[in-house]
């Protein structure tokens, strides 16, 4: 049987009592990388046969691990951080189990964008999850664009070092929109930044950000009511 647990996206003690069970009362782990979820396993007190399982490898590793769950093998899959198939891998192993159907169960546990969004305090009835932000320039431009016209929060996951190119872009395109910099979220220095593009602008070409980044803009329905809310105390 394959299960699919969620790992720490920071705090090694955010793995729940079920994860800690999966994984001690898995034949094998399979992991994004090895050496990064060996040390969480080992701070569990945890010893299980790892291999590895990321983007580079996921079609062949898919075929072996169908393999060995048809031999009745229990296989827990992990990425470095958060839950598997969320801008990771695991899409296509849980795929492939469905048709062959073979059991597979998913843990609930860690996910940095929903953190991330209730940190925000940015409207969360409804939202949208657009993953890694492009790297190229035109379709970073694109994604923020439709983020301004869309009606619920916008969730993207960013590097540090192109979160001022965004927040420039921002500012340009949804000046008045709110935006929201989760950083290092369960860990040391986690912030939430909440702010009007121009002023992140300024605050993070004062201060360089650095580490896990998780980037939100407020929708256009939330906006609205806001300016309305505004309007009628003025």
């Amino acid at each position: 049987m394959l299960t699919v647990v969620p790992t720490p996206i920071g705090n090694l003690g955010d793995l729940t009592l079920r994860a800690l069970e999966a994984l001690g009362a898995a034949d094998v782990v399979a992991a994004e990388d090895t050496r990064h979820s060996g040390l969480l396993l080992h701070h569990h007190g945890i010893s299980k046969p790892m291999i590895s399982f990321h983007e580079h490898n996921e079609a062949m590793r898919t075929a072996e691990l169908l393999g060995r769950l048809r031999a009745g093998e229990r296989i827990a899959l992990i990425t470095d951080a958060g839950t598997p198939s969320i801008s990771d891998p695991g899409v296509r192993l849980v795929r492939a189990c469905l048709a062959e159907d073979l059991a597979y169960t998913i843990l609930p546990g860690p996910c940095a964008a929903v953190t991330a969004l209730v940190g925000s305090g940015m409207d969360a009835s409804a939202f949208y999850f657009g993953g890694f932000l492009p790297v190229k320039s035109g379709q970073r431009h694109n994604e923020l664009a439709a983020a301004i016209e869309r009606a619920a929060t916008s969730i993207f996951y960013e590097s540090p070092h192109r979160l001022l190119k965004s927040l420039t872009v921002l500012a340009e395109i949804g000046s008045w929109r709110f935006v929201c910099v989760a950083r290092e979220l369960t860990k040391k220095f986690e912030e939430y930044r909440r702010a009007l593009p121009v002023d992140l602008v300024a605050h993070y070409t004062a201060h360089p950000p650095k580490g896990e980044i998780c980037l939100l803009v407020e929708g256009s329905a939330a906006a609205a009511h806001r300016e309305r809310n505004a309007a009628r105390q003025s």
